[in-house]
Parts: structure tokens; C-alpha cells; sequence
């Protein structure tokens, strides 16, 4: 079987497919490391596709958040299935003060705009 880059949607059925936030998180790490070493010209296609929801309103906005944050990385307008995935009430995923902190203070617009407020720098870092 030829290798074929995670795309979003793919990214949504492995997170379907396990519930632990452990795992979705090493997941959607291993979804960005993917994403950094495809071609540039190849990148904003694995976003395109609306991925299902993934039964959580929290995720589905995380997977929107992270379509608008690097669709802007190319200079492009987000995709369209990412403009109603947004929370109502804010999502700070890691459990330090510290670390919320940092997320207010540092989450990209993307994430800002959808309601999870996840650091920068942890993006960088994963």
C-alpha cells in the first residue's frame, strides 16, 4: 500500500475511533508532524475535505481551528465547512493555570475565533 499524508477528515475518524484525550492528542500531534513534511503545494488539499464530526463539539472545533491556522500559513481563506464549528463557551485543554495562561495569552486568532484556546507555542512543539 502507497503512503497517502493524513488529511483532516482522516484525522476525524481516528479520533472517532478513540476516545481517550491521551491518544486524540497524540493523534492530532502526529497529524501536524505529517503536515510539516509534505510539499507546500500539497498541504492546503489535506484540508479541504469536511472531516465528520467527531461527537464532541470541542474536537469538531479544534479540527476547524487547526484548518484555519494553516490554511492562513499559505495566505488562503479557510474552508467553508469550518465556519460553524465554533464553541459557545471557551476551551482551555491543558490543566495547569500556568499553561491557560499562556494559552489566553498566546493562542493563535484561529483558535481564538473557535473557542480553543491552545498555546502557540504548543503547536510548535508538537
Amino acid at each position: 500500500m502507497a503512503y497517502r499524508p493524513m488529511s483532516l477528515s482522516d484525522l476525524a475518524a481516528r479520533l472517532i475511533a478513540n476516545a481517550s484525550d491521551t491518544i486524540r492528542w497524540k493523534l492530532v500531534w502526529e497529524f501536524l508532524e505529517e503536515y510539516r513534511w509534505e510539499p507546500p503545494d500539497l498541504q492546503p488539499s489535506l484540508l479541504q475535505a469536511e472531516p465528520e464530526s467527531v461527537g464532541d463539539e470541542r474536537w469538531d472545533a479544534l479540527l476547524a481551528a487547526l484548518a484555519e491556522h494553516l490554511a492562513a500559513k499559505h495566505d488562503l481563506a479557510p474552508p467553508p465547512w469550518t465556519a460553524p464549528r465554533v464553541l459557545r463557551r471557551p476551551w482551555f485543554p491543558a490543566e495547569l493555570a500556568s499553561q491557560r495562561t499562556d494559552a489566553l495569552v498566546w493562542a493563535p486568532a484561529a483558535f481564538r475565533k473557535h473557542g480553543v484556546y491552545l498555546s502557540n507555542k504548543d503547536l510548535e512543539a508538537a
